[in-house]
């Protein structure tokens, strides 16, 4: 009998090696687990992290209905070793932002209560989770002090909200700078008398109560403001951030830290917890849509709210402080705050609230998610002097390796290569806690040495991917015409042959600062999945993207149209002559920046069979008023009034509609009010009416974020029209072959 149970055994192993792999199908873009939310403990023996999953809407499904889907976040500790970890939260209501307490003993983390977040605590050695706000305001970035007694966290306040609260602004008055309503020489107009009533048919001041009460009953809304465009709709008042700090027991008060007609962000204790630095508008006598510099501040722990100013310098914006274990150090990020930029990593000297001796390191890349980690302690004499490192990410070459940086030196060590990217990490006790993607999984979390050479794979949340058949994309690059670099990639169809010819799809980023390559998560499931259909694919980095410097990234200035789109069709020529590409059937497509350079291409380009452009802006002026993202404008080009506004012009795809004759399809959000839908109307009513193939696709309710983190069946649609707009102009029905 254990002959045979052996003989079955191996058989059954034969036939799972020799079972063939599967091709990635649209629906498993709701398969794809994230890893997130990085925190070692104190110890360095433990981590928590999250998994954001797509789950299908049961009630949905048993009503009948078309199947639709939640994104749910939750917490999950691992002891660092593989495949030891579990999940600490459950249920419908999503937890996320989980932070150690100092004694390791307690979690706080962040749920929605009431459409709010809030503030909860957990013992991890047993017991339920109990909250600790209840915030009218929500309670998010929870932060424990240094003894591990207070907690302090953020508040966000709406306008009207901060009229009427006697904390944070006590003579219930308007801001120290201009409301901007014409007419009024000052702010008085926001003291309400409550004793006037509403009358459409009385006096001056009955009417303008009246129209108060109009906004108040959103009838009408009332826009003074610079930056009114949210992501999903326009917003005429401010919300306000500010910190707040309370005592770890239950139904302790919570008492503001900061005051007043202005935000905070980036908060950080001192180790000594007498305070925290933050980041906040460095001219508070400014309207904050207008003030573009930011400063660092010390914010008291005692709630007198008498801040100082820690850095701060007109023309720079000043952010993400991150304090040293011994709080003698200071790193901050600094960029300039106008212009096409970047921030650069700084580091200082800090004393308490005071910092001294500023100084830059040299390092050609964003920068960001700066963590200070111990990695010595050196005795001499009686006394024991530890040294630290920082460790960062930046986005590089195609990847997002993890960087060291010693401050004593301010030399900095690539740790991780550029075929994989690392999405989130955290670093303590000579170790390093990962969550990386690569083309072989979207997301996992792995632990290494304090060089991240030796990394374990410490999870499998993803390990589904191994039966599905995957490309993998080959690295090339090109000489512009301006000398620089190109980097670009070829994807083959996953079930390639090397007799048979394939379509080729131009995929192209937006930003126009964006990066791709094998280390970027965003675009993992879109391009298995097209090449999972047959397609072969190419993406380039052209000029103006990030991750090459800051000379490649300002190489676009005033040539959003053809520099970039000679790099990425020099890179879809030099793809066009592999043995396998059919060059009768060649499509492009790109989102946002690449929406623009899609129809870019199309109207000074016949080589695609068709062209799908999402989400995009076509014309320049238009944009200014449009879209949220409107700064891009004068910071890449001019204003309209000035006289190189001839620049807009001709850099506008629009400019060049009456060229379009390949086949396209348009799609945007109809919330999305980062580029506006009024772009992608102009382009199709224009090619509608010249007469040309075109369609236009609108998605009820979604914002500029769809293909990323928007409705979930939208995500599906979307990938669906792209293979089917495409089939029709290049597939067996175009091509007269018979599908069966």
């Amino acid at each position: 009998m254990l002959k045979r149970i052996l003989l079955f055994t191996a058989i059954s192993a034969q036939i799972a090696v020799a079972q063939p792999k599967s091709k990635v199908t649209v629906t498993d873009l709701t398969r794809i687990k994230q890893v997130g939310g990085i925190e070692l403990s104190p110890d360095g023996k433990q981590a928590v992290y999250t998994i954001t999953t797509i789950e299908s809407n049961s009630d949905q499904k048993a009503d009948g209905r078309p199947e639709e889907y939640d994104y749910k976040t939750h917490i999950y500790l691992t002891s660092l070793k593989p495949g030891d970890s579990r999940a600490l939260t459950h249920g419908a209501e999503s937890a996320r932002q989980a932070v150690w307490a100092p004694d390791g003993k307690r979690l706080a983390f962040v749920r929605t209560v009431k459409g709010k977040s809030q503030i909860f605590i957990m013992p991890l050695d047993g017991g339920e989770a109990w909250q600790l706000t209840n915030s009218n305001y929500g309670a998010s970035n929870p932060l424990w002090s240094p003894d591990g007694k207070r907690i302090v966290f953020t508040g966000g306040v709406t306008m009207n909200q901060m009229l009427t609260d006697s904390l944070l602004n006590p003579d219930k008055g308007g801001p120290s700078w201009s409301l901007e309503k014409p007419g009024f020489a000052n702010n008085d107009f926001v003291k309400v008398d409550k004793k006037i009533k509403p009358n459409p048919d009385g006096s001056l001041a009955e009417i303008r109560a009246y129209l108060a009460k109009d906004v108040e009953d959103k009838k009408a809304k009332v826009i003074n403001r610079l930056n009114f465009q949210g992501e999903a709709t326009t917003e005429p008042d401010i919300t306000f951030q500010h910190l707040y700090v309370t005592d770890v027991a239950e139904n302790a008060k919570p008492k503001p830290l900061t005051r007043g007609f202005e935000s905070f962000q980036a908060a950080n204790w001192l180790p000594n917890g007498q305070g925290l630095l933050a980041v906040t508008d460095r001219d508070t006598l400014k309207h904050p849509d207008r003030e573009q510099d930011n400063a660092i501040v010390f914010v008291p722990a005692d709630g007198s709210g008498k801040l100082t100013m820690v850095l701060g310098e007109a023309g720079k914006s000043y952010g993400a402080p991150e304090i040293s274990p011994d709080g003698k150090q200071l790193a901050f990020l600094v960029s300039p705050s106008e212009g096409v930029n970047f921030p650069q990593i700084g580091l200082a000297t800090l004393n308490g609230s005071t910092a001294s001796n500023p100084q830059l390191v040299t390092f050609d890349r964003a920068a960001g998610n700066l963590v200070w980690t111990e990695v010595a302690t050196v005795a001499k004499g009686k006394k024991a002097t530890s040294s630290y490192a920082i460790y960062f990410t930046a986005s590089s070459n195609g990847g997002i390796p993890l960087y060291k940086l010693d401050p004593a030196t301010r030399q900095v060590t690539q740790l991780t290569d550029f075929d994989s990217g690392v999405t989130g990490f955290d670093a303590a006790n000579n170790q390093v806690v990962l969550a990386k993607t690569e083309v072989a999984n979207p997301s996992e979390l792995y632990v290494a040495d304090a060089s991240a050479k030796s990394q374990t794979k410490l999870s499998n949340h993803n390990d589904w991917v191994a039966q599905r058949q995957l490309s993998f994309p080959e690295k090339h690059t090109y000489k512009n015409s301006l000398g620089q670099t190109v980097d670009y990639w070829i994807m083959k169809p996953a079930f390639f042959e090397a007799s048979k010819k394939y379509p080729l799809l131009l995929n192209m980023h937006g930003g126009p600062t964006a990066m791709w390559g094998p280390g970027e998560a965003s675009m993992w499931h879109e391009f298995q999945y097209m090449c999972s259909q047959g397609y072969g694919i190419v993406y380039a980095n052209p000029r103006g993207s990030g991750g090459y410097g800051i000379a490649f990234q300002r190489a676009n200035i005033k040539d959003w149209g053809t520099g970039p789109a000679e790099d990425v069709l020099a890179a879809e020529s030099a793809a066009a002559k592999e043995a396998w590409v059919d060059t009768s059937r060649q499509v492009i497509t790109g989102g946002s920046y690449a929406g623009y350079l899609t129809a870019w291409i199309v109207g000074h380009d016949n080589r695609f069979k068709a062209a799908f452009a999402q989400r995009g802006v076509y014309d320049l002026t238009t944009f200014l008023g449009e879209g949220n993202a409107w700064r891009l404008v004068p910071n890449y080009f001019a204003y309209p009034w000035t006289p190189e506004a001839k620049v807009l012009d001709a850099n506008s795809p629009y400019t060049f509609v009456q060229n379009i004759k390949t086949p396209l399809l348009i799609k945007h959000g109809e919330n999305d009010l980062r580029t506006g839908p009024i772009q992608s109307e102009m382009m199709y009513k224009s090619l509608k009416i010249l007469g040309r193939p075109v369609e236009y696709v609108r998605m009820p309710g979604a914002t500029h974020e769809l293909s990323r983190s928007g409705n979930v069946r939208q995500r599906i649609d979307r990938l669906l029209r792209i293979y089917e707009f495409f089939e029709r102009y290049i597939g067996p029905e175009a091509q007269g072959l018979s599908q069966k």
